[in-house]
């Protein structure tokens, strides 16, 4: 097996990139989900409440972060420093301490969006550990996990089964791997990635339950009934969730600096 994609969503839940290697760091992918749109409750939002969200791109800069709309209009946001607001934030069930980047950002995001909304950004002070027994190991603003990772044969799996193929950014993970079978990922406990560095191994730490976003557009937002009609037909467990992919953590902090790159060799255990 191998790695066969990587992607990175600076801002989370707009659009994110492919790419051909993949630092980390303590929380995660370096520049993935490193900022996020809340509302005047100061509550994390996604697409699953503001669609157009999945219209804007996010693109990370020497400085911070540029936005962009379909028509091409931009936006380029600093990275707030150490005197910048702080707000507490909410990403579920969690309260995070995180920076505001300004009246500006604010404006912008709201206007495109139809709603009033500001952007935070993780600063140096940002602390949200993940639960027992992996609490000495931390996560961005990322929904559950630090990396998610789905196999090619899954989703090659699922397109068999559409009149309409859909793309992987439907499922907006970190690592694709190949050369596994459909949904060889639902049973593996440890996954080890081998490195220019040397080998990098991470905890399987659950299944990735799937909300509603893999229904939605991921660049226009427009919602349909594909493909979560037909996941939901072979893939929902005995919870009532649909699962689709799965969340991974360090086995230990200690191999945080490394990078990831295309074509890496993976083993499971």
């Amino acid at each position: 097996m191998e790695i066969s994609a990587l992607y990175h969503f600076p801002v989370k839940s707009l659009q994110g990139h492919k790419c051909k290697s993949l630092p980390l760091d303590r929380f995660g992918a370096v520049n993935d989900r490193r900022w996020m749109l809340v509302d005047g409750d100061n509550q994390f939002v996604t697409q699953r409440r503001l669609r157009p969200m999945a219209q804007l791109k996010a693109t990370v800069t020497s400085s911070g972060v540029r936005l962009e709309n379909p028509e091409g209009v931009a936006i380029e946001i600093r990275q707030p420093d150490s005197d910048a607001n702080a707000r507490v934030v909410r990403v579920w069930d969690d309260e995070v301490s995180a920076r505001d980047a300004g009246d500006e950002a604010a404006h912008w995001l709201s206007e495109q969006l139809q709603s009033p909304v500001r952007l935070v950004a993780m600063g140096d002070e940002f602390q949200r550990p993940l639960e027992a027994p992996r609490q000495d190991r931390q996560v961005s603003f990322a929904d559950a996990a630090p990396l998610l990772v789905i196999s090619q044969a899954s989703l090659d799996d699922l397109n068999r089964r559409l009149a309409e193929p859909v793309s992987m950014l439907r499922f907006r993970p970190n690592l694709v791997v190949s050369g596994c079978e459909p949904f060889a990922e639902d049973s593996w406990k440890t996954l080890i990635i081998h490195t220019h560095d040397g080998p990098l191994v991470f905890d399987c730490t659950h299944p990735c339950a799937r909300c509603g976003i893999p229904g939605l557009h991921p660049f226009t937002g427009r919602a349909q009934k594909e493909p979560l009609r037909t996941l939901a037909s072979y893939r929902r467990w005995e919870d009532g969730q649909i699962y689709f992919g799965m969340n991974l953590a360090p086995a230990s902090a200690n191999q945080i600096p490394a990078t990831i790159h295309l074509g890496d060799r993976v083993e499971v255990r």
